[in-house]
């Protein structure tokens, strides 16, 4: 008897430079949760850290931004790429459990994600306007501008919502991980599923 085939490796390596920011990522949805990033950001790079580890994906990221004007322009590229080559991994998004939600607790803080791999982009955020830094330098604004890149490039409905929470660390942190558990969930293949999960049979 003839070995089954090997699964398509599920990955993607994608580069974008601007006159803003010089990114280059390399994922592998079905990892195990390694990383090595690198945005000269170190409170991002700990987000994305934690966004592998508890996703299960094999994550590299290196980013070069205009730093000295603000943060914005890498936090919402590197959204762009990951979501680009997220969605470039998905392929053809056959077998694909395609939903996924997750409740995240951070101390305080209780989160919920929740990921349509839809091929629509749409992104309802729900947290609070008005939030402490994250450090010196981290604006919790940053947040919301990177799910908004993400969910976009990768064309996908994200939404997020703070239940309740007060520490701005905790929230960003509660987001990032829950947004990982979702996709992961989302991203999985089932063998129950005959084609893509849609009666439009395309995603």
């Amino acid at each position: 008897m003839a070995d089954a085939p090997s699964p398509t490796p599920r990955e993607a390596s994608l580069a974008r430079r601007t006159a803003e920011t010089d990114i280059s990522l390399r994922i592998n949805l079905d990892g195990s949760g390694q990383s090595r990033i690198d945005t000269g950001i170190g409170f991002f790079d700990h987000m994305l850290t934690l966004f592998a580890k508890h996703g299960l994906v094999d994550l590299e990221v290196t980013a070069k931004g205009d730093l000295h004007v603000d943060f914005h322009h890498t936090v919402e590229d590197v959204g762009i790429v990951l979501g680009q080559a997220v969605r470039q991994a998905l392929g053809d998004k056959v077998g694909l459990v395609r939903y996924g939600c997750a409740y995240l607790p951070m101390d305080e803080t209780l989160t919920r994600v929740v990921v349509d791999l839809s091929g629509r982009a749409f992104v309802e955020y729900r947290a609070p306007r008005q939030a402490d830094m994250i450090g010196a330098a981290f604006s919790f604004q940053l947040v919301e501008e990177f799910i908004r890149a993400f969910a976009h490039n990768l064309a996908a409905n994200v939404h997020v919502e703070i239940l309740y929470g007060r520490d701005s660390h905790h929230m960003a942190e509660a987001i990032f991980k829950g947004l990982a558990r979702a996709l992961d969930q989302a991203t999985r293949l089932d063998p129950r599923v005959s084609g893509v999960p849609s009666t439009k049979d395309l995603l």
